[in-house]
Formats: C-alpha cells, structure tokens, sequence
C-alpha cells in the first residue's frame, strides 16, 4: 500500500497540478499523510530548477499548516490522537516525549522535524503535551525550511543521485545535534546538581 501511495505522489510531481499537489501532500504529511514531501519536491526541482525556492517555501508553508492540525488533533482529541500514534506504530510516543520536551524543550521539534523521522508524530505529541504554541510554531518554521530548502538546494545543483546522500547526512546531522544536547543537559545537571532520568530512545 505504501509502494502504491509513493508511486502515486512521484506521479503527481510529473502532472500540471504539480505545485498545488505538492503544498496538499505536504500539509497532510504534517498529521496524517505517510509519505514525506521530499519524494514530491525532488523531482519538481529537477524538472523546473528556477522554481526551487518557490518549491522549497511552497512546502515550508504547507508543512507548517499541516503541522497546526497534528497540533490540533494532538490537543483538542487526546484519545483519537494516543490512537493515531498507535497506528503509526508509536503507541509509547507521549510518555516518551513527556521526557524528551521536558528536558529539551523546542529542540526535540528542531532535531526531529529536520529528519526522516514522520513529522506527524511531532506536531501530534506536540498537541497532546500542550507545549507552547508560539515555540512549537517558531521551531516548526525553522525545522521545516531548513530541510526542504536543503533538499532543493542539493538537487538543484547535484540532480537526483544526491537524494539518498542527503537522507544520511540528515541523519547524522540530526545525530549530532541530538548528542551535543545530551552533553550540555549532563553538565547542566552536573554543574546544578539537579536530577532527572534520562529519556527512552
């Protein structure tokens, strides 16, 4: 089924409707919608390379907005949001996350948003904790152009063979921010000597 759905989006990315497909995929990618805007965007750039910031903002901006629903779902319908993330194969994403963002605050929506990882479960379990709207708009913002602009930015100038090249190095760089933050929370509770569990995987 997921083959299907791929298959589908790459063959929208080839139809006249393109840029109006591609802000509807990447704003139910955002909340409900599994396949990422990415296998969209990529092609649509190489088709059109002059269009690639258009592209790359157009996704932006509809990511966000999706992102506003998942947040929505997440805080007005807590049940059918634990059963989503159920669904999605995250049924223990709440508790989880209760740690991540209490320790790390609007850098878990940063380092996630930035990643392969399905951003629905982010703006979901973002609404569930109720964190702070503003931030969780402001982060989502900065996650979302840096990965979209990114992806244009190497297909446009490399093409298409860089596409698996990006997803590792989002990986790793994702990787690494995640790490540095786990250092600085160390010192910090070793400089305060305050406590505090560390957070499930």
């Amino acid at each position: 089924m997921l083959r299907r759905l791929y298959d589908w989006v790459m063959g929208l990315a080839a139809s006249r409707h393109a840029p109006a497909s591609l802000f509807a995929i990447s704003f139910a990618e955002s909340s409900f919608f599994p396949v990422p805007p990415d296998v969209m965007l990529a092609p649509m750039v190489l088709a059109k390379p002059d269009k690639a910031w258009r592209y790359a903002a157009l996704c932006t901006l509809a990511s966000v907005l999706g992102g506003i629903l998942g947040y929505g779902i997440g805080f007005f319908f807590h049940d059918a949001a634990q059963k989503l993330l159920a669904v999605l194969g995250k049924p223990t994403a709440l508790a989880d996350a209760e740690c991540w963002y209490r320790q790390w605050g609007s850098w878990v929506i940063i380092a996630k948003g930035f990643t392969p990882i399905p951003f629905k479960l982010v703006t979901i379990t973002s609404g569930l904790l109720q964190f702070s709207f503003p931030i969780f708009i402001a982060a989502c913002v900065v996650t979302r152009a840096a990965r979209f602009f990114l992806v244009a930015f190497v297909v446009k100038k490399f093409g298409p063979a860089m596409m698996p090249v990006i997803e590792r190095r989002l990986a790793l760089f994702a990787g690494i921010l995640i790490a540095l933050l786990v250092i600085g929370l160390t010192a910090s509770h070793f400089l305060g000597g305050s406590g505090g569990g560390a957070c499930a995987g």
